[in-house]
């Protein structure tokens, strides 16, 4: 698939200088990116170089210092950041009688699940769930999901606020490879047709290769930066995964 890197459109978000620190022990220091909207950027490096923690800082979830701005083109504001997450996997035991419904509902509302709400509620739920072909699981119980139809659910989520931002960590762990090429073929569409950024950490390189425009391979600090093309052919890939035998 041929892939087309547009200039920053009317957002741009930068992370400026941002390091963590936990226990004492020093996990990020000195992360610099520029994301630019409709843009898929890939955070690659091996087990335990700081990738979730690097999620984990933007969502501002853990102390870390440096800063994240958020400017429009038009004007040069900064203004609040949105942001959209989808983790790994939802943590629902079984036999909880939550529908997709009722779980999208009171993430939307504060009304208690069992409230009555109307038809422009579940109408707008389905819209969103229907962007990623998932509108027929409106009334399954979230504990009977396979892992490929929560990370739809999950990503019906995250857009319904409509984020300048959407973050996605490992978001296909567990998912069989029909799920994987849907997933990635949803997240294209939404770069290419939504304004909005999206920062993807994943371990899975041959899919990074095909569809993201933008790699940072980070290792404590970022090793490299660019294209995929231009961080796949460096020193430092080969020096991280050791020509292919690493781990992601």
């Amino acid at each position: 698939m041929r892939k087309m890197i547009r200039p920053c459109g009317l957002h741009c978000i930068k992370i400026n200088h941002l390091g963590v620190t936990l226990g004492g022990q020093e996990i990020l220091k000195d992360i610099n990116l520029h994301i630019h909207c409709g843009s898929l950027n890939a955070v690659i490096g091996r087990n335990g170089a700081g990738k979730s923690t690097l999620i984990r800082a933007i969502l501002n979830d853990i102390p870390h210092t440096g800063n994240i701005e958020f400017k429009d083109r038009e004007n040069g504001r900064i203004q609040k950041l949105k942001m959209g997450y989808v983790p790994q996997s939802m943590n629902v035991e079984k036999q909880t009688p939550v529908s997709v419904y009722d779980m999208i509902a009171a993430y939307q509302s504060s009304v208690p699940v069992f409230f009555m709400r109307g038809p422009k509620i579940r109408q707008k739920i389905l819209e969103h769930l229907r962007i990623f072909e998932a509108d027929y699981l409106i009334d399954k119980q979230v504990c009977n999901l396979s892992g490929g139809e929560q990370q739809r659910v999950l990503l019906s989520m995250a857009l319904m606020d409509s984020p300048n931002l959407l973050l996605l960590d490992e978001p296909v762990s567990g998912i069989d490879q029909n799920g994987m090429d849907l997933f990635y073929k949803t997240i294209y569409h939404l770069k290419e047709n939504y304004d909005l950024a999206v920062i993807l950490i994943s371990h899975d390189l041959d899919y990074v290769r095909r569809y993201a425009d933008k790699a940072v391979l980070i290792d404590k600090t970022v090793l490299k930066q660019g294209s995929v093309k231009e961080v796949f052919g460096s020193q430092e890939f080969a020096q991280v995964f050791q020509y292919g035998k690493g781990e992601a």
